[in-house]
């Protein structure tokens, strides 16, 4: 049989290429665990580099190396005290030097803590950075600083198109590789009437207007599953909603996933791409969201939800209501997440990333 030109020398390439997945804070772990064992499986040699990661177990590594060799002092500190942010800062220099001297084929940056100090860096090795957020919301405002920080690396990655254009914008070239899916073991199991909030809760993530659809929607009960990283006052007040606050176990997410009908993504424009997201598509859970950021392309691709206008409440309420009292239209939109689940796929993300690697080393 004929080889496909360059098929060997790929082979070859992963099977020399040595990368670093450098999480210093772990603000993504899972995010680090699926990529790497993506690129392992295809044969690279992979670590991924970070620290503690202090709100739950993580998978074990399979097939690549996990290093817990940042923040080793504040990194033991439990939960979000502030009193540790001092103690980071000091290590964080340890952070710098580390990175700098890293010598590998490909250092690949997916975070990094602080941007003030971090813009000092040069490489030593090839060096990536996925620019998760795009512009992190507290430095956001400093362009000049993120141009430079930027400049510093020999490509950029980010998720979404919205996200390469707002980066171009800075002057900034950045590659597009669409954020996978999470694989889930979720079994359907829904009423046919339950909001998930999903995630972290943060203050941008507007778990206030999924609470005001389902006061809107009697017939509605909302899950909220995540780890408060805000104080929730008069919001634990709120009629027909469950809460499950903490990191989530597999096994619970999975069941939290199997119980949704549909996930609700209410955020405002802090970031490029939801992870949360993603573990809903990834669970054949359609979505509804508004159009902040990346979040539309994969709903719109795929045809995987709705997406309506940011802060627009009663278009949220109008698009949750139109599709748990449509069997039709749900079963559409069902259909599209498991379109997003089968191509949005981690072993695609892999070998869009080696393409890249090969680019520069």
């Amino acid at each position: 049989m004929e080889q496909v030109p360059g098929a060997n020398e790929h082979r070859d390439y992963c099977k020399r290429v040595r990368i670093v997945l450098a999480d210093p804070p772990a603000y993504t772990p899972w995010y680090d665990h699926e990529l790497a064992r993506a690129l392992a499986a295809k044969g690279a040699d992979v670590e991924v580099a970070s620290t503690r990661f202090r709100f739950g177990e993580l998978p074990a590594a399979n097939g690549y190396r996990r290093s817990e060799r940042f923040y080793p002092l504040s990194s033991r500190i439990p939960g979000r005290s502030r009193a540790r942010l001092p103690l980071r800062a000091a290590e964080h220099l340890a952070v710098l030097a580390w990175l700098a001297a890293a010598k590998t084929d490909v250092l690949h940056v997916q975070w990094l803590a602080l941007p003030q100090a971090d813009a000092m860096l040069r490489f030593r090795s090839p060096a990536v950075f996925t620019a998760h957020d795009l512009l992190p919301r507290r430095t956001a405002s400093r362009r000049r600083l993120w141009q430079t920080l930027l400049s510093r690396f020999d490509r950029v990655v980010v998720h979404t198109a919205r996200g390469a254009d707002a980066l171009r914008q800075l002057g900034v070239e950045a590659t597009v590789i669409p954020h996978p899916v999470y694989p889930s073991a979720a079994v359907r199991a829904d009423d046919g009437r339950t909001l998930l909030a999903l995630g972290v809760i943060r203050p941008y993530k507007g778990l206030a207007d999924a609470i005001e659809v389902v006061r809107r929607l009697p017939d509605t009960r909302l899950v909220v599953a995540g780890d408060p990283a805000m104080p929730l006052d008069e919001l634990r007040n709120a009629p027909r909603t469950e809460w499950r606050l903490r990191y989530l176990p597999q096994v619970e997410l999975d069941r939290a996933l199997g119980e949704a009908t549909v996930a609700v993504f209410p955020y405002r424009a802090e970031l490029d791409q939801s992870g949360a997201m993603l573990q809903a598509l990834g669970a054949g859970v359609p979505v509804v969201a508004y159009d902040v950021g990346g979040l539309a392309e994969p709903i719109e691709r795929f045809g995987a939800g709705r997406v309506v206008p940011a802060g627009d409440v009663d278009a949220l309420t109008a698009a949750v209501s139109d599709l748990l009292s449509d069997a039709g239209a749900l079963a559409a939109v069902r259909a599209g997440a498991e379109r997003a689940r089968a191509e949005l796929t981690w072993d695609a993300a892999a070998a869009a990333h080696l393409a890249l690697y090969r680019e520069i080393a």
